[in-house]
Parts: C-alpha cells; structure tokens; sequence
C-alpha cells in the first residue's frame, strides 16, 4: 500500500520496513510519550536514527532503540482493533481457521465499521462463528497463582 520510491525514506529493522508515510500501530503503552497500545499514527519524518509519527492528537518522536514499539497497520486482528473505528471493515472468514470462527469475535469486528463491512470467505465459516457462543477458555492459573500467593 505504500511502495518504495526514490522520494521516500525509508527505515528497516530485522522484521519490517518502514517509510515515510506508512500508517503505524503503537505496540505498548508509552506513558512518557503519551502513547498506548493500538494508538494509529503515519510516519510523518524517518531519518536514520529516528522517526516522528502524526497521532490523532499529537505527535511523537522515536528514537531508533523506540521503533520495535511500532508495527504496520495496514492490516491487523481483532484484538488490536478494538476501541477504535474504521471507515470499512475486510474480515475473512475461512474454515481453515476453525477456532476463530466466534460470536464475540464476529460481533467486534463488524461493529468497528464506520460505514461498511465485507465480509470475505464462505457462508459455512459464518455461519460457524454465529453459532459459536463459546469463548475459548484460557487456562492462566490465575486462581491457582493467586491462593498460593495470598496462601
């Protein structure tokens, strides 16, 4: 979505690339430079040993050792987008993912479109995640964690 050009500077770290312009997603929360985990910015500056990226409400300058707190965001899960709208939604939905294929995560992506939703895959898969009511169960061990701590 934003291909090389001579007229683009660009940054690559062992994982990705970045150039300017690219639309970024904050990774974790950065309280001393006001930014947290899913915020969307675009890269505004790249130099080699720094970036600044145009937040919604501010902008933000990274020193190279502070880039691995960004990712692309062309594209991202449900997860990561929730708390925030876009114009449109492209959700696939595809068997081969089967444990995926959930109510809850269905109804949050869809009400993360401002305006559309495309839904990409096979009725068979949605239907699957419409009649899925059942949330994967994690097992943390938090409650076992807990008793032995507070013992």
């Amino acid at each position: 979505l934003n291909p090389p050009s001579p007229a683009k500077s660009e940054y690559t770290n062992s994982v990705v690339t970045f150039r300017l312009g690219d639309k970024v997603m904050q990774t974790k929360n950065n309280y001393q430079k006001h930014v947290f985990n899913g915020d969307i910015g675009y890269i505004r500056e790249l130099e080699s040993d720094h970036l600044t990226v145009r937040f919604a409400e501010t902008t933000v300058d990274y020193e190279r050792a502070e880039i691995g707190e960004l990712t692309l965001a062309y594209a991202m899960s449900v997860h990561k987008s929730q708390g925030s709208e876009y114009p449109v939604i492209l959700l696939p939905l595809v068997p081969g993912h089967h444990v995926m294929l959930q109510r809850n995560l269905l109804y949050t992506a869809v009400t993360r479109a401002k305006s559309l939703v495309i839904l990409l895959g096979s009725k068979a898969a949605l239907q699957t995640a419409v009649e899925n009511d059942r949330t994967k169960r994690r097992y943390t061990l938090l409650a076992e964690r807990l008793t032995h701590t507070l013992g």
